[in-house]
């Protein structure tokens, strides 16, 4: 599903106008954005959970030359689905 086909369905469901829609979805991604800068947590209540987290210094070799180099650290964007949702995917959508 596409963005234009998500801001669709999700106008269908609620009754706003595209595009009332899509700026609710906009303000609500860049909110999210603004607390991942601050490492904050973002939880979507029945939904999961999105974090900040540090990936440490490491050492990565490859694999065809075997030359070692280092990999500094980063910080990444995770997902943890609520239980519910991880065991509706798990069971192909059937609950």
């Amino acid at each position: 599903m596409n963005n234009k086909d998500f801001i669709a369905a999700l106008a269908t469901r609620t009754g706003h106008s595209v595009e009332e829609t899509q700026r609710m979805v906009d303000t609500l991604v860049e909110t999210m954005g603004d607390h991942f800068q601050e490492d904050d947590s973002v939880v979507v209540p029945n939904f999961g959970t999105f974090e900040v987290k540090k990936k440490l210094e490491r050492i990565m070799v490859n694999p065809s030359t075997g030359q070692r180099m280092l990999v500094p650290p980063k910080l990444v964007l995770i997902f943890k689905p609520n239980v519910g949702w991880k065991e509706r995917v798990k069971n192909g959508g059937n609950d």
